[in-house]
């Protein structure tokens, strides 16, 4: 239980936050606190995939970018309501995950990272030359239909609160399906293959079937976060399928802790903060940014949730 209260502490802070934000601060931070937890959803699918099972994917902003597009025309071309849209864009970049993973994880090391970056190239090229579709670059906009309609009573993701409670509520739910994936059977058989891919499949494992899967559920989660996105912006555009978006989502997995389940949303948050901070006060933010992101990883490689592991171990011994 002990184990438990930080994660428990941590969640009754994000849910009271609506409420304690505008009371120290600008309101304005709420929005970036709700950025903050999509895109921590989207370190989490690189995580999954790298920190898990060993396998870099630089292709994780093609799932973003399905999942976005997945709602944003389920409403504007289908006219789709809420839920049916919202959940079309995660089974978009569900399939979409299955399609390529078929092919992608039967390489491995730099070899998959580097076809991760191609089907990503391809996408991303692909919805430009679609702009009556995807509106390219310049993407396209919809209005957001209502998350409840019932008797008269009308609940919304254009009110900040709501939006922000939806977003957490649906990355708590993601996370929290990482920890139990990660504590079952399946999960041990994936760090198996991390750790000697020779060795799993010499003790029956079935090494390209979990690749496979572990693929697919990287990508439900990138989509999951596209989706979110959407609905935060009322939004989608094809320069979130190119692939330095999952270079950013690299370096806050990494930075944060690879192989960790909180070590992705620190890195996130982290980053996106000193953002938001110093871009107000000075332009090349991205310096700082980047000069953060070097220290980490040459004086904590383990990330900052490994650093902070052995600092608590050296504390108690």
């Amino acid at each position: 239980m002990s184990a438990r209260l930080p994660y428990l502490g941590l969640l009754l802070v994000l849910v009271l936050a609506p409420w304690i934000i505008p009371i120290i601060g600008d309101a304005f931070w709420l929005s970036v606190l709700t950025e903050i937890i999509i895109w921590s959803c989207f370190a989490a699918s690189i995580n999954f995939l790298f920190g898990y099972v060993g396998l870099l994917s630089f292709g994780q902003a093609l799932f973003f970018g399905f999942g976005m597009y997945g709602v944003a025309l389920g409403i504007s071309a289908f006219q789709l309501s809420f839920w049916p849209a919202f959940f079309l864009g995660p089974f978009s970049a569900t399939v979409m995950a299955l399609i390529t993973g078929i092919f992608a994880v039967r390489l491995t090391w730099h070899y998959f990272a580097i076809i991760t970056v191609v089907f990503s190239l391809i996408f991303y090229f692909l919805a430009l030359t679609l702009k009556s579709v995807t509106g390219g670059d310049d993407g396209i906009n919809f209005s957001m239909p209502d998350l409840f309609n019932l008797l008269g009573y009308k609940l919304s993701l254009t009110n900040t609160t709501t939006q922000y409670l939806f977003t957490l509520s649906v990355v708590v739910l993601c996370f929290w399906l990482i920890k139990v994936v990660m504590a079952s059977a399946y999960g041990r058989s994936l760090i198996a293959i991390r750790d000697n891919d020779v060795r799993a499949s010499l003790i029956g494992i079935n090494v390209y079937r979990l690749r496979l899967s572990a693929f697919v559920i990287a990508g439900f989660l990138a989509g999951v976060s596209g989706a979110l996105f959407a609905l935060f912006g009322r939004y989608a555009s094809a320069s979130y399928m190119f692939y330095h978006v999952s270079g950013e989502g690299v370096v806050w997995a990494i930075v944060g802790g690879v192989g960790t389940l909180m070590g992705p949303a620190i890195g996130t948050g982290i980053f996106i903060l000193i953002r938001e901070v110093v871009s107000t006060h000075w332009q090349h933010h991205a310096l700082i940014v980047g000069a953060f992101a070097i220290c980490i990883v040459i004086f904590a490689p383990e990330g900052i949730v490994g650093l902070w592991k052995k600092l608590r171990h050296r504390l108690r011994s």
